[in-house]
């Protein structure tokens, strides 16, 4: 008995190959995705097709292009298109109705009536499931081996293309998105101080380094005058887009306040009413908001779950760690506020409104850099300008976590009243 020929016709080949120079061509997805369809349906004389593209991250496959059908989604695994992705073989059905794995949910919404199913996994290069390819009713009769074969041939030639066309478009979209960022980072930062307001008998100081492109920090030094400015410290929950425009707008709210005259308490209280409507109710903004009085050297504030606050007397050499007066903002209204909390500086104090990304950073055995750390370095430089001692606090901060990515946004403003 002559052995079978299990190697593709001349003619089957020449239209693979003509199929692979068309799948060549720049193509976007949903345009490539139908491309493979056309494909399969030519290349296998079916009546139709679809795509289902394997996603990793939720172990689904998703019915992007379905000719004549409703895109579906399922786990991987399940049905005839699940099999073929967990085995990666081709799973053929010449009788739909008669098979349990077949769905027929989808015949029944589209009036269309399955024969046959050829299911081909489409592999990647690199041996990772890219998706599966569905053919579905034969002309003239039920997929064969041959068209098993051919199918092989073709799902090669696809997922490659497949492939490069879903990796070109996420470096497209991840290089829009970085672009967006670098945006978002320079119009975020724009809004921060450009200098501090001098301020006579004081030394200013402040800096906002978000863990991301953006973050949920922010700060602001306002001067009212020649001898009163405004302090701002603001951290919104968590860091990236959302808590950058949480933070930045908590700012604007601030300069808007001020310019009409309102005090402390009314600005808090008018920027959490508005913040309660705005944010997503597992959403807060942490802020310390005061007035610094040069006159009588008073800072008067509300503390909004921002802490702890640092109050460095220059006289014992002691840090006081200052909590919280308030619920922090956008969780309920009315705000009810108590008095408003007032510290006093005397002669080489610092006041430090520093926020959780210096405190809570940890080294590689999980020792976070705490009050303890920053009384060390606020001790030891005192006398520096708080420029400088700002910036060695964020050199120690660096230093602590070593060579692991910074986990949140950095923020510190440093007041110190100068020796008399």
């Amino acid at each position: 008995m002559a052995k079978h020929d299990h190697g593709l016709g001349a003619e089957t080949l020449e239209r693979i190959l003509q199929v692979t120079r068309q799948l060549a061509a720049p193509f976007e997805l949903q345009e490539m995705l139908g491309q493979v369809v056309d494909a399969g349906i030519a290349v296998l004389s079916a009546d139709r097709g679809s795509v289902f593209l394997y996603e990793q991250a939720t172990d689904e496959l998703v019915g992007y292009v379905t000719t004549g059908m409703e895109a579906l989604r399922i786990p991987a695994g399940k049905g005839i298109a699940g099999e073929c992705a967990r085995t990666r073989e081709v799973v053929n059905v010449p009788d739909c109705y008669a098979d349990p794995r077949f769905n027929p949910e989808v015949d029944r919404k589209t009036r269309y009536r399955t024969r046959c199913l050829l299911a081909v996994p489409l592999v990647g290069h690199d041996d990772s499931l890219v998706g599966v390819l569905q053919l579905l009713n034969k002309r003239n009769g039920t997929f064969g081996e041959e068209d098993e074969r051919v199918a092989h041939a073709l799902a090669a030639q696809c997922a490659v293309a497949l492939q490069r066309v879903r990796m070109t478009e996420e470096l497209l979209v991840k290089e829009k998105i970085q672009r967006e960022l670098a945006v978002a980072r320079e119009v975020q930062m724009g809004f921060l101080p450009r200098r501090m307001p001098d301020l006579a008998g004081y030394d200013l100081a402040g800096t906002s380094i978000p863990a991301d492109e953006t973050g949920g920090d922010t700060y602001d030094v306002v001067a009212l005058g020649p001898d009163r400015v405004s302090l701002l410290l603001g951290d919104a929950t968590g860091h990236g887009i959302g808590p950058a425009l949480s933070a930045t707008q908590v700012r604007a709210m601030l300069r808007i306040a001020l310019r009409l005259g309102a005090g402390v308490a009314e600005t808090l209280v008018n920027i959490n009413d508005q913040l309660e409507q705005d944010l997503a109710s597992n959403r807060f903004v942490t802020a310390f908001l005061g007035t610094l009085e040069a006159q009588d050297h008073r800072v008067t504030y509300h503390s909004a779950g921002q802490a702890p606050l640092m109050h460095f007397h220059a006289a014992g050499d002691e840090c006081e760690w200052l909590a919280s007066t308030t619920l922090p903002l956008g969780l309920m209204a009315p705000m009810a506020l108590k008095q408003a909390a007032t510290i006093d500086l005397a002669p080489g104090d610092i006041l430090g409104l520093i926020t959780d990304g210096v405190f809570e950073c940890e080294d590689a055995e999980g020792r976070q850099f705490g009050e303890a750390g920053v009384k060390r370095l606020v001790r030891e430089h005192q006398m520096r300008p708080m420029a400088e001692l700002r910036d060695l606090l964020v050199e120690a901060v660096k230093a602590h976590q070593g060579d692991a990515p910074q986990a949140d946004d950095i923020t510190i403003v440093l007041v110190r009243r100068l020796p008399d």
